[in-house]
């Protein structure tokens, strides 16, 4: 061939590549040859969970995503549709369970309730239940949180109003208070990661652990499977970084249990989760180790970072919106919280619930902002969804909890207003939505068992930091969801606090 004719084969090659360039910017997810859809996830990896809001939208809740070729992402469903939803969760619920890639994403849940499906999991739900709902494990838990107000989160937001205009990170603090609210409800010891003496906030090994180990877990669903695999072979990059944290996480757990053991014949002991465990897990085999640590992993996991996702964005929202904390303030006056001489020991379960439009506020945070953006099923046989879309056997499945929050066709035009007055009947009542819908505790057998205690935490802390304090965050700070399977506030959040004064 000529020089010529080279160049005129280049100059087609580089016209045809040209023209397909321009008709995959037509499509909102252009699907290319070999590589399908990832290079859009991959793009709009620093925004996932707006990007998978405003294409949702786009294809009108249901969307099949075209992954690599050979690959476990090859082909999935991604769904906002409250009704797939409770066709997946409830309606032909037994259709729907974990699938193999499941376990491998999520290998550092061992063998723990998220990890479990059948007849395993039936067993391991009707234990904890059980163990959940003993009154003397509610009583404890519920001095617990009082004792962990009154004694550190109080103070500490005393010491820093004291000090004038001082700026930290609330996420973090909330973390640090939750994080110990579990273990002692797990462990029966605290581990102080909020101190009582609060001049310097000590670094929580175990923490850092939760929250590299978290963001991994999202990772993980749009990463080819060969390539996180290979790196986790060789132990390089952040393969290396999850296997110390792994590591950490375990020995944490170990040690907590060491602690559990030299105490366990001392009847008169405050009852806590453990204990209990312990006698489902009895016996010192390796497999009666491995459920005991597992189980209390998947428990940890469970009670930390979820609740001080859900409170960081409630404080968030609440900052920005002074009607709503106004309203809050009077409706605790109005049921004459404010008389009693000691205000966090008066917050009773029953007290609580005299607070319709606090409770409606928690609601509307979650809603905008689930602790868990997403949920993975995996189909056993074929089905059809209620949207009309076909799904094959093995087929994945993820419902965005994060994306239903925002949608015009279940929470109305103003969905994406921050309205808590949008849970409230005429007769001032909560309104109960269809769990499907509302889907920040899952739905279906698979419902959150710890919901009401998740509840009862975070009225209890929202009521006392709101009553007493003002928050404000740093003007300017920018607030983004963190790219994790928890929701997570990117950058923290950075505020000021100061304390209020009320006319009774």
């Amino acid at each position: 061939m000529s020089l010529f004719q080279y160049f005129s084969l280049f100059v087609a090659i580089l016209f045809i590549f040209y023209n397909i360039w321009r008709w995959k910017k037509k499509e909102f997810i252009p699907n290319w040859p070999i590589i399908g859809m990832l290079p859009s996830i991959l793009y709009n990896q620093s925004n996932i969970h707006d990007y998978v809001t405003l294409f949702l939208k786009h294809y009108g809740g249901t969307f099949h995503f075209k992954g690599p070729r050979f690959t476990n992402i090859a082909n999935f469903i991604i769904t906002s549709d409250p009704m797939n939803v409770h066709h997946i969760t409830s309606k032909n619920f037994t259709n729907y369970g974990k699938g193999s890639d499941f376990h491998e994403i999520f290998e550092i849940l061992g063998v723990g309730i998220f990890n479990l499906d059948s007849n395993e999991w039936k067993q391991e739900r009707t234990v904890l239940h059980s163990i959940i709902k003993m009154k003397n494990i509610e009583i404890f838990h519920q001095k617990n949180i009082q004792k962990k107000l009154e004694n550190c989160l109080l103070p500490f937001l005393d010491h820093q109003a004291s000090k004038g205009v001082q700026v930290f990170d609330l996420q973090d603090i909330l973390e640090r208070f939750t994080f110990d609210i579990i273990c002692t409800l797990l462990f029966g010891f605290d581990p102080n990661s909020l101190p009582y003496k609060f001049n310097e906030l000590p670094d929580i090994g175990c923490l850092n652990a939760i929250s590299l180990l978290e963001d991994m877990l999202l990772s993980r669903h749009y990463i080819p499977k060969c390539i996180w695999k290979l790196q986790k072979w060789l132990q390089i990059g952040q393969a290396k970084k999850n296997k110390v944290a792994e590591e950490n996480l375990h020995q944490f757990i170990y040690n907590s249990i060491s602690y559990y053991k030299g105490d366990e014949d001392v009847d008169e002991s405050p009852s806590y989760l453990l204990k209990e465990l312990m006698k489902e897990g009895s016996g010192n085999n390796e497999k009666a180790k491995e459920y005991i640590r597992d189980t209390t992993l998947n428990l940890l996991a469970a009670g930390n970072g979820t609740i001080s996702s859900g409170l960081s964005w409630f404080f968030w929202l609440v900052s920005n919106h002074p009607i709503v904390e106004a309203k809050i303030i009077k409706e605790i006056k109005d049921n004459r919280l404010t008389q009693e001489e000691n205000f966090v020991t008066n917050l009773s379960v029953e007290v609580l619930d005299k607070l319709v439009y606090l409770h409606a506020a928690i609601c509307e945070a979650l809603r905008l902002y689930p602790p868990l953006a997403f949920q993975h099923k995996c189909a056993i046989k074929d089905d059809i969804l209620s949207s009309g879309d076909h799904v094959s056997p093995n087929t994945k499945l993820i419902y965005s909890l994060y994306a239903m929050g925002r949608m015009e066709q279940i929470w109305g035009e103003d969905c994406l207003e921050f309205k808590p007055e949008r849970w409230i009947s005429d007769r001032g009542q909560i309104i109960k939505v269809p769990s499907y819908k509302f889907i920040a505790f899952n739905a279906g057998p698979r419902s959150c068992t710890g919901k009401n205690m998740s509840f009862i935490q975070m009225k209890m802390v929202a009521a006392t930091v709101l009553w007493k304090f003002h928050i404000k965050g740093v003007e300017g700070h920018s607030i983004t969801p963190k790219v994790s399977i928890v929701l997570r506030m990117k950058h923290g959040f950075k505020v000021t606090v100061s304390k209020k004064i009320h006319l009774i």
